[in-house]
């Protein structure tokens, strides 16, 4: 019985590979159009400290090839160390309009989104760039975004991301998953239900949009604010999409204790958000199903073969054919490895509903909101 369950979770899990096999090549199909007339757009920065390359991410943004365009950028303390960085971009780019807000302690659990609502209410235009501190750009992404918002339909739109690790073994493993596994949940799901979320990175949206939704107010409780805002979106029927602009998203250099906390809170955070998704992961991980099988049954040898080259073909339709993502490429041996850490934190998920965020406890509700533990 044992053996067939696990023949049952492989097969799945086969079948899933060649669902993401077939999202990644139905999204590299689309191409935004050509930008027309270059709409004035507001970049929402939320900065807390100072991230591993802060400056050169930030810098990335003020050299964007795009005519008009602000960017305002929130801490929460003027003793913030992000500032002195901020004041000399600012200095070193006169020519690009930019604001520092400091928006104070929030009066609710998450800051990030206070923080946005503060920049929302100082942004002088209608289209909206809302990007966190760890992301890195090419000169062309606001005229990107802004071709695909030339549809009056769109209301929203949501960048993927290729995972950037630093100087660790663990955030190294964990970047090798999120190029390999997490953007295939994304795209399944894109092609088969439409966009009805969105990713935190990077977020574009209207500012009708945002105040549809019941503006930033409506998010402000929940930990995965940037899922929420995708569907609330949705589901008032403004246009949502998952944009054609690739970003890099740099993770950080945990250690093992910090990488494993970090992977606890997103897991527990996805169960709460979307608890039938979160059961459904169990295919997005064949290999650790595969080696149990063969463990049980040597004989079924082939499973566990044909499970590898599955895998293989899966990986690199996201991590190669969509991300472009070198560090796959370079360290794609990895991958089972990256695989079995990724379905024990799956099971640990399922357990537990506290999360550490930024040195304090927070309790998971079980409708995605969260509250400071006193």
């Amino acid at each position: 019985m044992l053996a067939l369950l696990l023949l049952a979770l492989v097969t799945g899990s086969l079948v899933y590979c060649v669902l993401t096999i077939l999202a990644a090549v139905r999204y590299r199909a689309v191409r935004p159009p050509e930008l027309r007339a270059a709409v004035p757009i507001s970049v929402l920065k939320p900065l807390a400290g100072l991230d591993d390359g802060l400056e050169g991410n930030l810098r990335t943004f003020f050299e964007q090839n795009y005519p008009r365009f602000e960017i305002l950028f929130a801490v929460r303390s003027p003793e913030d160390p992000a500032i002195a960085v901020v004041e000399r971009l600012r200095t070193r780019y006169p020519g690009v309009p930019s604001r520092l807000i400091v928006a104070g302690e929030p009066p609710y659990p998450n800051a990030k989104v206070y923080s946005l609502d503060r920049m929302l209410a100082a942004a002088e235009h209608d289209l909206l760039v809302m990007a966190d501190s760890d992301i890195r750009v090419t000169p062309d992404m606001l005229t990107t975004i802004a071709a695909e918002f030339q549809d009056e339909r769109l209301g929203l739109a949501t960048c993927p991301y290729r995972a950037v690790p630093g100087r660790s073994f663990w955030s190294t493993l964990e970047a090798i998953g999120l190029n390999t596994e997490f953007i295939g949940g994304v795209l399944v799901a894109r092609m088969l239900d439409g966009m009805k979320f969105a990713l935190g990175p990077t977020i574009a949206a209207r500012r009708r949009t945002i105040a549809r939704i019941g503006g930033f107010d409506a998010v402000k409780d929940y930990l995965a604010e940037d899922f929420v805002m995708g569907k609330l979106a949705a589901e008032r029927g403004d246009g949502v999409i998952l944009s054609s602009y690739v970003i890099e998203h740099a993770i950080g250099a945990q250690p093992f204790a910090a990488n494993l906390r970090h992977r606890l809170r997103w897991n527990r955070s996805t169960r709460r958000s979307r608890p039938w998704g979160y059961i459904g992961q169990v295919f997005t991980n064949p290999l650790p199903p595969a080696l149990v099988l063969w463990a049980v049954k040597p004989e079924w040898w082939p499973v566990l073969a044909v499970t590898v080259l599955f895998r293989a073909a899966a990986g690199w339709a996201t991590a190669g054919h969509v991300l472009r993502d070198p560090l796959t490429r370079r360290l794609w041996w990895l991958t089972p490895l990256q695989d079995v850490a990724s379905f024990l934190t799956w099971i640990a998920g399922f357990f537990g509903n506290t999360i550490l965020w930024r040195g304090r406890k927070y309790y998971l509700l079980p409708d995605g909101r969260f509250e400071p533990v006193p």
